[in-house]
């Protein structure tokens, strides 16, 4: 019975299990473990991808539809139409709108009443209603105009691309800043020549091709009367003229200072209005959806854009 080592053979439940003395001991795995494993029975499935049509579709029906007023004895989601006392909540009651004349008016009141400087500038912004028939929009554009009455000090850098030596020396007479033909482009393409404006002959447009990475929207183009002929015509419009852009929708510019007589700002006013107008046929309804002008430090006020277009319209009335 000296033995070191006793091995004890053990039949319990049809399996047999060698017990060494004196050795190390194991423990058995519970069988409810196992159940916690991963255990993956079937393929993965394929992620599916979305069309960017389905989710363009989905966010259309998602947008919300215009609420109609028209015959209701108050707005959605507001008090009444008008306030009847002097004191009110404003964001029961739905906003003003105003004639031009009357918001240019009341910025001028609010500049005396704040103590602010008559020299800041005033600025408009028409939120435009880009629709057109079916699926159709209008193409976001820049354009020039040559307001009735400038407000800036300073003259607009017009380049002038012709190789003609009589139009060289006409558009060197009307105030062009530079003039040239295949040199005047490789200035550009160097950073020598930098322009605000750049204008060009009809026989030019094929050796700019290079340029139009380059200038981008400042690029010639018939729909923004920078290629033609008349050059001391382009010179004009361009040299003074007033530039804005469409940028979402809309279009923010400045018209002018608040120091200004009051008329003067109308014009301006006018003048963008109209012209932001053209680009788009009338038998789509007005153009501008909401209008707004504002100076530097004062709220906006909303006014009547389609006045403007009226009084141009029918002169008479």
């Amino acid at each position: 019975m000296a033995t070191c080592t006793r091995i004890v053979k053990v039949l319990a439940g049809g399996q047999r299990h060698l017990l060494v003395a004196g050795g190390p001991t194991y423990k058995s795995v519970s069988p409810v473990a196992l159940r916690h494993l991963p255990v993956r029975t079937y393929a993965a499935a394929k992620t599916f991808k979305k069309d960017k049509k389905d989710e363009k579709e989905k966010e259309e029906k998602r947008e919300r539809k215009p609420i109609d007023n028209t015959g209701r004895h108050k707005p959605y989601g507001l008090t009444a139409w008008a306030p009847v006392d002097d004191v009110y909540v404003t964001r029961f009651y739905p906003k003003p709108v105003y004639e031009a004349a009357v918001a240019v008016d009341m910025l001028k009141s609010f500049q005396t009443l704040d103590y602010t400087t008559m020299d800041q500038p005033v600025y408009i912004n028409l939120k435009l209603d880009m629709k057109l028939e079916k699926k159709k929009k209008v193409d976001p554009f820049v354009s020039t105009v040559h307001l009735p009455h400038p407000f800036k000090t300073e003259v607009n850098k017009v380049a002038v691309f012709t190789e003609n030596p009589d139009q060289v020396k006409v558009a060197q007479e009307n105030g062009a800043a530079f003039v040239g033909g295949a040199d005047l482009v490789q200035k550009i393409l160097d950073d020598e020549v930098d322009a605000d404006f750049y204008v060009a002959v009809p026989d030019m447009i094929s050796k700019l091709l290079p340029l139009k990475n380059k200038l981008r929207k400042k690029f010639p183009k018939n729909k923004r009367g920078s290629v033609g002929v008349d050059i001391p015509k382009m010179l004009e419009l361009f040299k003074t003229g007033h530039e804005y852009a469409v940028e979402k929708d809309a279009v923010i510019t400045r018209v002018g200072t608040l120091d200004m007589p009051k008329e003067q700002l109308i014009a301006n006013m006018q003048t963008v209005v109209e012209d932001v107008c053209s680009h788009r046929p009338a038998s789509f309804g007005h153009f501008v959806e909401r209008a707004i002008v504002s100076s530097q430090s004062s709220e906006a006020l909303l006014f009547k854009s389609e006045e403007l277009v009226q009084k141009t319209q029918n002169p008479n009335e």
